[in-house]
Parts: structure tokens; C-alpha cells; sequence
């Protein structure tokens, strides 16, 4: 079973003084590209958090982000009391006033109000890590779910190019005997002597260039290779792209060794049906 890159993933949890919000979103890329956002505190966790997500992602540009909203009495900024007091006393002797209005100049004055540094608290850590599990279990549900619109998808075009192979192959007797009269034909018009064994030999080695039984049979085998493939239990998008390659060459040999209108054609749509593929492989874990 495949899993599209493309994913979303959100776990939340409400605590007695703060709600934790977990965000997870994914696209596609060749490699792991992880950005990761949290509170200050949490930052010396980052290289764990990476470490447990890149573990659950493998690949996809992966925007990740907590958020911790405080819902209680709970704060970290407090009024510097003495410093409040100082610039009140320093006012009194600009203007004079109440203290209620001296209050209000006074706390909007540098300093006013501090910060205290939070600690990490590694028991509520570990509560937020099962939260942040549960994001991750959402977005490999999301990545799932799109992994098996993206495998019909590719069946539907992997029967697509499959039948189109054989209509090419059913036109391959008339377009051989279309290139015999074509030559035959040339030949009598040049009115000249020709030895018909010698002629016989030599078009049976020119039609040769224009056979497509081998690429029949390994495109045939490169699409069975795909079906297999994609059915299979590991990440395989890297796998799958460069199947396709494979099956392009083979399509665009098939074309030019063609020659007939006809078959042009249902080249072309074979290589349509590819594209479209192609495009949706890009998406695969």
C-alpha cells in the first residue's frame, strides 16, 4: 500500500491552565525537509522532536508547529513592582497627578513589566509528545488515505497503456505489410532488374529495424513490474519513478520505430497516459 506525501495531521488537548495544539502538513519532495516551530521553552527538545518525526514522515516537505495557548490564571510577564514605584515617584515630581493616572504612565514605561524564563517541565513534555504521537498518527492516516486514491489512479493508467500496447501490436502485421508495398513499389517505378532473393534477403533486414516485439515484451514486463511494486509494502515512490522511465523508453522506441500513422498516434497516447503518471508519482512516499 502506497502513501501520498501529501498530508494533514492535528492533535489538540485541553490541560487545567493551557491547551496544546498540534499542526502537521506535508507536501512532497526528494528528501526530508522539516520545519519545525515551538514555544522558547521547548526549544531544546527540538533535535528529539526531528528525530521522532522524520522516524514517522520519511519524506515530504513537513511544516511543523505547537502552539500553547494558556487558558488559566497562569502567566509569565509580571509587574516589576519597584521599578513601577520608582517611575511613579520620578513623575510626581514632573507633573502632578492622581495615582491612578500616574499608574497608567508608569507602566508603560521600559521595564515595567518582566518576564520570567519558564523551565521545561519534562512530565508535561511527555504528556505533549503524546500529543504530538497523535498528530503524526493523523497525518499517516491522511497520507493513507490519499495513497489509495493515487493507486487506482495509477491502475486506471497502467490498463490505459496496457490496451493501448495491444491495439499498437494488432497494427503491427498490416504496417509491415504496408512497408513491403511501399518498397516494392519503389522498386518497379525505378524499372530496373532486380534480383528477387537478393531483394527478399535484404527486406527481411530492413523490416528488422522496424520490429517492436522486443519492446513489446519489456514494456509489457515494466508495467507488470509497476502494478507489483505498487502493491507492495515498503516506501517505493523513488522505485515507481524510475520504472516509468523505463516504461517511456520503451514507448518512445516503439514510436519511432512505428512508422504508420495510426500507431503514431496511439504512441502519443500512450505517452499522455505516462505524463499523468509521471505527475502523480512525484506525490508518493
Amino acid at each position: 500500500m502506497i502513501q501520498s506525501m501529501t498530508g494533514f495531521g492535528k492533535a489538540t488537548l485541553q490541560l487545567p491552565n493551557k491547551k496544546i495544539t498540534v499542526e502537521i502538513k506535508s507536501l512532497n519532495s526528494k528528501s526530508l525537509d522539516l520545519n519545525v516551530r515551538t514555544p522558547y521553552v521547548y526549544r531544546e527538545m527540538e533535535l528529539t522532536l526531528r528525530n521522532q518525526i522524520a522516524q514517522k514522515l520519511e519524506r515530504g516537505k513537513v511544516d511543523f508547529s505547537l502552539f500553547i495557548e494558556i487558558t488559566g490564571e497562569e502567566t509569565s510577564s509580571k509587574i516589576n513592582v519597584p521599578i513601577v514605584k520608582a517611575y511613579i515617584n520620578q513623575l510626581r515630581q514632573v507633573v502632578d497627578g492622581d495615582d491612578t493616572e500616574l499608574l497608567k504612565m508608569a507602566v508603560r514605561m521600559p521595564d515595567a513589566l518582566k518576564t520570567e524564563r519558564e523551565e521545561l517541565d519534562e512530565n508535561e513534555w511527555k504528556i505533549i509528545q503524546g500529543v504530538i504521537d497523535q498528530g503524526l498518527k493523523n497525518i499517516q492516516e491522511f497520507r493513507t488515505s490519499e495513497g489509495i486514491a493515487l493507486e487506482k489512479e495509477f491502475l486506471i493508467r497502467i490498463g490505459n497503456i496496457l490496451a493501448l500496447m495491444k491495439e499498437t501490436v494488432a497494427l503491427d502485421g498490416e504496417r509491415i505489410e504496408t512497408v513491403k508495398n511501399r518498397l516494392k513499389t519503389a522498386i518497379e517505378e525505378l524499372n530496373v532488374n532486380v534480383d528477387e532473393n537478393r531483394f527478399e534477403q535484404e527486406l527481411i533486414f530492413y523490416l528488422e529495424k522496424y520490429d517492436i516485439t522486443e519492446e513489446k515484451v519489456r514494456l509489457e514486463n515494466h508495467l507488470n513490474y509497476f502494478m507489483e511494486t505498487l502493491a507492495g509494502n515498503e516506501a517505493n515512490g523513488r522505485k515507481l519513478g524510475f520504472i516509468t522511465q523505463e516504461i517511456g523508453r520503451e514507448i518512445n522506441t516503439m514510436g519511432s520505430k512505428s512508422n504508420h500513422a495510426q500507431m503514431q498516434k496511439l504512441v502519443v497516447q500512450m505517452k499522455d497516459e505516462l505524463e499523468k503518471i509521471k505527475e502523480q508519482v512525484l506525490n508518493v512516499l
